[in-house]
């Protein structure tokens, strides 16, 4: 019976086999999902990536400009402030990467646990059977403490490289903000990269719009 023949039997088997540590990395496991789950739906309804996820640190930057226009010492205030509403937009993007972390780092060391304690159960049925011993004793305790390192695994590799993945867009969306707002704020950067559109199209990082300058 392959796991996809009848996925909830094939999981209450391993269930049995393993113990509570696989009980432990399927809950791991459903963490995961849900954190990544929530994750898309976030990076979906602030339409990260486009321009209109641009949007609100663009708008706050052009306001602050149009108030200060007229007061050039206030500009290390302005960037402060852009800098503070950027760190905090990040740090709420970045939220639930540490659970996704932790999971990704700690299931291998977990399944690992369970195979050593599934191989001390091995020998020591093997010690038990004194004389008569039986190759297929062992054998079978090993392949069954060897599960739970798969199952550590199979939950490890995926949480992280998807972890890579989410860190990936919140680091372009962070370059695109900084970008438009330097353009937004220096003149010179602005003139410099108005002959740069196309590129910065490719590149995912969106010209300001023409009200802010």
């Amino acid at each position: 019976m392959s796991l996809f023949d009848n996925p909830l039997a094939r999981i209450q088997q391993f269930i049995d086999i393993g113990g509570p540590v696989v009980v432990l990395l399927l809950a791991l496991s459903v963490i995961a999902v849900s954190v990544m789950l929530f994750k898309l739906w976030q990076f979906r309804s602030l339409r990260l990536g486009t321009e209109k996820g641009l949007h609100d640190m663009v708008s706050l930057a052009v306001r602050l400009k149009r108030l200060h226009a007229d007061r050039e010492s206030n500009r290390s205030d302005i960037e402060d402030v852009l800098a503070v509403a950027a760190n905090t937009q990040i740090k709420w993007l970045q939220r639930g990467f540490r659970v996704l972390d932790t999971i990704a780092q700690i299931s291998p060391l977990i399944g690992l646990f369970g195979t050593v304690l599934g191989m001390i159960t091995a020998f020591q049925a093997l010690q038990q059977s004194g004389n008569s011993v039986d190759p297929s004793i062992l054998a079978g305790g090993i392949w069954v403490a060897l599960l739970t390192t798969a199952v550590g695994l199979a939950v490890a590799m995926p949480t992280s490289i998807v972890l890579t993945y989410f860190e990936s867009r919140v680091e372009r969306h962070q370059l695109a903000i900084e970008t438009a707002v330097t353009r937004i704020l220096n003149p010179v950067a602005q003139a410099a990269l108005d002959g740069q559109r196309e590129p910065e199209l490719k590149a995912g990082i969106w010209p300001v719009p023409a009200d802010a300058a």
